[in-house]
């Protein structure tokens, strides 16, 4: 099986493959992980690793330190991509390792990139292997392995979180590549440190992006000047990381609600443009602020559901740009809005009701008599009806079923509209308490 990070002497290789790291002196960035004493520097500095899985964004260095870790322990190294890989192959791997520690006395790290595409059985297949030592298995993902990797393997691997690279570490990514004289532009390219920056920035924390956008920008070069008109063609259309479904997707929408919830318009305004740059639905975010007007706002404010559903509208009649006026429009007004979850949380505790108690009889004065024989059997007898009542309100009357013990769900909160719905359930239970309740017509 050939290693994916055989060396080679080949002289078109792309800036990217020739300026990976050798060394963790030479690693950029994911110093939370590998600084002195931190624990998986300490396990390469021993020698003794263990099985992990390393998560994070794109050109983060997960493949390059996995490398790293086989060459620091003298391990032999097999790559593997789940993308086209099986478990015919996964079986070659393990051959391979077995062969390897009969002849050198050899550890093998298997290395599995976009581990999280392999299906349950796929990823059960090589379990054996990791747990009898023949294998040292490294994952990389992008997505939550907590959703996306059974728990037989997580429970066998340690979870390592990669950061995205900082501007700065992109940079000096940058700048190390245009002055290496081994691997990189030796010094043949000029830039300017702003047009430097820009790159950095439409890279959006990913080495491998900042190293590729540098070597197209040299392609595009004449006379070994990176112009800043060059830069500009180069970085722009590359969007933000955004990926549509996963981790980002709904970490980003999570940190849109909260910022709403939080009462934060210009977090939320920001959350919004990240991902409507992102590439996300605007019908999605519509529909999600929809969702908030009614958890976070209720009736402290009944008129955000109202503009929150007119934004919606909006977009699906005009479209861009105009709608997505109108959704930010609708999120500004959310946040700022006074918050209220007492609907929803009402609506919770009565949904667990309604499931928890069974198939309670609508009480005999409540039922509907549309009949006479209804009526004989008692169908509506004694309803009060409510408009007949002082102040349209039959007090004291019941509602719930018979055998159960009427239950307070709604609270309203002292912020917006809700104070005076408080005052006056507030009013009506302490007169129905109280026992002022006048008889009135049954219909």
């Amino acid at each position: 099986m050939n290693d994916l990070f055989a060396t080679t002497e080949r002289t078109d290789r792309p800036l990217a493959d020739r300026m990976r790291p050798a060394t963790l002196e030479e690693f950029t960035g994911q110093r939370h992980l590998l600084d002195v004493g931190k624990p998986l520097r300490r396990a390469i500095d021993q020698g003794r690793v263990h099985s992990m899985i390393f998560w994070g964004p794109p050109g983060t260095g997960k493949t390059t330190l996995s490398r790293m870790i086989a060459s620091t322990t003298d391990s032999h190294f097999i790559a593997l991509s789940a993308v086209m890989a099986g478990v015919k192959d996964i079986r070659a791997a393990v051959s391979e390792a077995e062969q390897q520690h009969q002849v050198s006395g050899r550890g093998t790290v298997l290395f599995l990139d976009e581990v999280h595409r392999f299906n349950k059985a796929q990823q059960d297949a090589f379990l054996p292997w990791v747990e009898n030592g023949t294998v040292t298995f490294i994952g990389a993902t992008t997505e939550n392995p907590s959703f996306e990797l059974n728990n037989a393997l997580l429970s066998r691997a340690r979870v390592y979180v990669l950061k995205s690279l900082t501007l700065d570490d992109l940079e000096g990514v940058l700048r190390r590549a245009l002055y290496d004289t081994d691997r990189g532009l030796a010094g043949a390219f000029r830039i300017d440190d702003e047009s430097l920056q820009q790159l950095a920035t439409a890279a959006d924390g990913d080495a491998r992006r900042a190293l590729n956008l540098l070597e197209l920008s040299a392609d595009l070069s004449e006379d070994g000047v990176i112009t800043p008109g060059i830069v500009g063609e180069v970085a722009s259309g590359h969007r933000r990381r955004f990926d549509k479904q996963g981790e980002v997707f709904y970490d980003q929408i999570s940190a849109l609600h909260k910022s709403i919830r939080g009462t934060d318009p210009d977090a939320a305004l920001y959350w919004l443009a990240r991902m409507l740059d992102g590439g996300c639905d605007p019908l999605y975010i519509a529909r999600r602020l929809v969702r908030i007007a009614s958890e976070d706002i209720g009736n402290a404010d009944p008129r955000a559901l109202q503009i929150s559903m007119d934004a919606w509208q909006t977009y699906e009649r005009l479209g861009s740009p105009e709608g997505e006026l109108a959704i930010a429009h609708a999120a500004v007004f959310l946040a700022c809005a006074a918050k209220s979850n007492a609907v929803y949380m009402a609506f919770n505790q009565a949904m667990a009701d309604a499931r928890d108690k069974g198939s309670l009889d609508v009480p005999m004065h409540l039922r509907n008599a549309p009949t006479r024989l209804m009526k004989e059997l008692g169908h509506g007898e004694g309803y009060r009806y409510a408009h007949d009542e002082p102040d349209a309100v039959a007090l004291g009357e019941r509602y719930f079923p018979d055998e159960m013990e009427p239950a307070n769900y709604y609270q309203p909160v002292e912020r917006g509209l809700e104070i005076r719905i408080k005052e006056k359930l507030d009013d009506l239970r302490r007169r129905s308490d109280s026992g002022t309740s006048q008889g009135g017509k049954d219909r």
